[in-house]
């Protein structure tokens, strides 16, 4: 800590302010579309939109939101509607406290979880440090400056996360080479595309082990890949698989080989048909019940190019349309996965769909590790400005922001297409 900063209990660094009841919307009266945002504790920034006017706050901006049952922060700074459960509406001493820079501040507490309960009680409880408002104000900068690099790169995955999706729609259904569409049990595909049983279209499909994962690793265990470890983009988690023990026989058959495609289907309707690729590993995996190993084959369909069909399936609710089960009793047993549809274009077409839907896949990644990279700087100065570790003055802000390529233009989703 800075001896020199002058501290303040939290309490004794907000003044009133005139929000109340009447500027409280309740969660089921939140509209997807409206005149007025609505801010509430949630963890997305806006929770919605509403018409009502009347409940608008305009006056005494900015405010610091804070979540009594979430405790996340938010600094709103345009007019706004507050959600009724949990948001405290916080109004700094502008006398001491910079806005942003109480903002930051607060964010940099440690406010343990205690579930659903509340949580402002424990923020009361913290004491401010204080530098002097310049001093301040330039902490605010830099700290505004990465965190608004951070928004930036979270447009930009939504953005090429959208323009993959719409990708997708159109190369499933249209192809690469817009030639005419025939009508098929799973809709609209090329003319020249078969439609076969999965059975019919890959090498051979294995079943995993129906074993329960131990909470403690086994001395002789195994990787065992679950449903857990494919993440809804169709990322395989390496790091976080368990492992098991099973016969040495059982882990021989089961274990997997680079490039096989894991398909999830079992669980729940909205996880059906989660799938990935398998890449070899310095050890041994092997695969759990609920996940189908498919081998491809030579030639006859493209690993990357079912994966991305299974997700695209799964994102569009095929799977759950072609069972006949309720909607939230969707699995498939043995037989109903073997007779699956699955749309089949010449190989060399699978190919240059597979390797269009991968370009703009790398864009999203791309965009996620920077992102991470921006998060990570952003909670070091955190910690080393609002700790008095790092002053201000001894950054480099020039050659960070150069460092980092803060100033990064927008994706021109125009452009992509």
């Amino acid at each position: 800590m800075i001896e020199a900063w002058k501290k303040y209990d939290f309490t004794d660094c907000l003044v009133d302010n005139n929000v109340g009841r009447a500027n409280q919307i309740n969660a089921s009266e939140i509209k997807k579309e409206g005149r007025f945002p609505v801010v509430d504790q949630g963890q997305d920034f806006i929770a919605g939109y509403s018409d009502e006017e009347n409940k608008l706050i305009k006056n005494g901006l900015p405010y610091v939101i804070f979540g009594d049952h979430t405790r996340c922060f938010k600094f709103v700074d345009f007019p706004f509607i507050v959600g009724a459960d949990g948001t405290k509406v916080l109004s700094p001493n502008t006398k001491l406290f910079d806005p942003k820079y109480f903002y930051y501040q607060l964010l940099s507490f440690d406010i343990p979880s205690r579930g659903y309960n509340r949580h402002y009680k424990l923020l009361k409880e913290k004491i401010l440090q204080k530098p002097e408002l310049p001093e301040q104000r330039k902490i605010a900068y830099v700290l505004s400056t990465v965190q608004k690099a951070i928004e930036q790169q979270d447009k930009l995955i939504r953005h090429t996360t959208e323009l993959k999706k719409a990708l997708m729609q159109k190369l499933f259904t249209e192809g690469t080479k817009g030639e005419k569409q025939k009508l098929t049990e799973i809709g609209l595909v090329p003319e020249s595309w078969e439609v076969k049983p999965l059975i019919e279209a890959v090498e051979f499909i294995d079943y995993g082990v129906s074993q329960a994962i131990p909470k403690t690793p086994p001395k002789n265990g195994v990787k065992i890949v679950s449903t857990a470890d494919i993440n809804r983009a169709g990322d395989l988690l390496y790091e976080k698989i368990r492992t098991i023990e099973v016969p040495k026989r059982t882990a021989e058959k089961l274990e997997l080989k680079d490039g096989d495609l894991l398909f999830n289907w079992r669980n729940s309707a909205e996880l059906i048909g989660k799938s990935t690729i398998y890449h070899k590993q310095s050890e041994p995996h092997i695969f759990a019940s609920f996940i189908l190993r498919i081998n491809c084959g030579e030639k006859k369909s493209h690993n990357y190019f079912m994966k991305y069909l299974m997700n695209h399936y799964r994102e569009e609710g095929v799977f759950i349309k072609l069972s006949r089960r309720a909607v939230n009793q969707a699995n498939y047993n043995r037989n109903e996965i073997s007779v699956l549809p699955i749309p089949l274009p010449p190989y060399k077409e699978q190919i240059a769909i597979a390797q269009i839907i991968t370009k703009i896949e790398n864009k999203v990644n791309h965009h996620k590790s920077k992102k991470q990279t921006l998060t990570d700087l952003f909670n070091v100065l955190l910690h080393d400005l609002m700790t008095g570790g790092r002053r201000v003055h001894d950054i480099e802000f020039e050659a960070l922001t150069k460092a980092y390529k803060i100033k990064e233009q927008p994706l021109s989703i125009a452009a992509e297409k």
